[in-house]
């Protein structure tokens, strides 16, 4: 298992990123099923699982491809351009999508199509690719300088730290600690030192405070990572994977009891609780696929997993044809909503139905690129 390739995290890492687009665009979003929605605040949803689990894939990923690496005789100063580069390639291709329609960007192009009363202010800084470029970046190094004890050290560090932050610090302009939507330590930060706007106006779910205990995820896969390097059976492997995984889970359950699950504060019950559930999946993923029979159903994800971020690029450029222009009088996600609707079924399957075609179209390039072996890395 030292050097073979991972099928298991391919495949994990794949239907991730389908389960993102998935939530992402359905075909009216008046009309979406709770699990698929995030969760308003407290408490957890399946679309709320969907980022801890990129960004746990994030840290084990660099794990094992950094080892290679440095086995190869790679020194650590020699991958700091390329760790750099990466990071900022996926930080900007993140702020490029912030330009378009689905990010809310209200600037007009004018009739040469370069935009017209351009300013920063319209722009949003944070979003999903922001974040993933910091914690690959942060855990790159980390993962270069320190050993996982002293990485889950630091991530332990970091959670106590932001609870007490969050939980005893007063919000400036009250006399107490809040955590409230926009009402709370981490939405006082943002608009304080974050440019630009920011998601809900008054405060950022990838704001920079909650970036913190999002590092921490991405620690965790780091430190699993380092076990499935290590020379033991895959069995034993998958077994400590298992009950280390079920021991966070229940961490972040008894967290709870102080400082709930919540993906847009990071919390750290969150942080345990869905790194927990992360371990168990990729364990279980690993006993199916690495050490099962056969693996041919697990090829959607493989094919998603290849060329993730890049899949999830493309799905944001398609949705400004399914979603933003107009064909007649409505865009095609809408045509499709109302044609199926009109039957008489109901419109969360149809919004469902569309969402799942999203996926599947969105899967025709990510085929193409991983038949020819081509593989983005951005």
């Amino acid at each position: 298992m030292e050097n073979k390739r991972l099928v298991s995290l391919d495949a994990f890492r794949g239907f991730t990123i389908a389960a993102m687009i998935l939530v992402n665009f359905p075909g009216d979003w008046n009309y979406v099923f709770s699990p698929l929605r995030h969760s308003e605040w407290w408490g957890i949803t399946f679309t709320d699982v969907i980022a801890p689990f990129f960004l746990f894939t994030v840290g084990v990923s660099i794990a094992l491809a950094y080892s290679k690496r440095l086995e190869a005789g790679n020194k650590p100063q020699e991958m700091y351009k390329k760790l750099f580069i990466r990071a900022i390639k996926i930080f900007m291709v993140g702020m490029i999508l912030n330009l378009g329609p689905s990010q809310g960007f209200d600037s007009q192009v004018d009739d040469f199509g370069i935009l017209a009363n351009f300013s920063w202010e319209e722009v949003r800084w944070a979003g999903t690719l922001q974040r993933i470029s910091i914690v690959f970046l942060v855990c790159g190094f980390l993962f270069l300088h320190t050993s996982w004890r002293m990485q889950a050290a630091i991530g332990a560090m970091v959670l106590v730290l932001y609870s007490l932050a969050m939980l005893l610090i007063p919000t400036p302009g009250y006399d107490k600690a809040m955590l409230e939507p926009g009402v709370n330590l981490a939405a006082w930060v943002d608009q304080q030192l974050l440019p630009g706007k920011m998601w809900r106006g008054t405060w950022d779910p990838e704001g920079i405070l909650s970036t913190f205990p999002s590092i921490v995820t991405g620690i965790t896969g780091l430190i699993v990572g380092r076990l499935l390097l290590t020379k033991q059976p895959i069995e034993a492997k998958v077994k400590t994977l298992l009950f280390s995984g079920f021991i966070s889970f229940i961490i972040g359950i008894v967290l709870t009891w102080n400082f709930g699950l919540n993906e847009n504060l990071w919390t750290p019950s969150f942080v345990l609780f869905t790194s927990g559930m992360a371990a168990m999946t990729l364990a279980s993923s690993i006993y199916v696929i690495d050490m099962g029979s056969n693996q041919n159903w697990a090829q959607f994800g493989v094919v998603y997993g290849m060329n993730a971020i890049t899949v999830y690029v493309l799905a944001d450029l398609l949705a400004i044809i399914f979603y933003y222009l107009s064909f007649g009088e409505h865009s095609l996600n809408a045509h499709f909503f109302n044609a199926f609707t009109s039957i008489g079924i109901a419109p969360k399957v149809v919004s469902l139905l569309y969402a799942s075609i999203f996926v599947g179209i969105n899967f025709i390039p990510a085929w193409f690129l991983f038949k020819r072996k081509i593989f983005i890395k951005l």
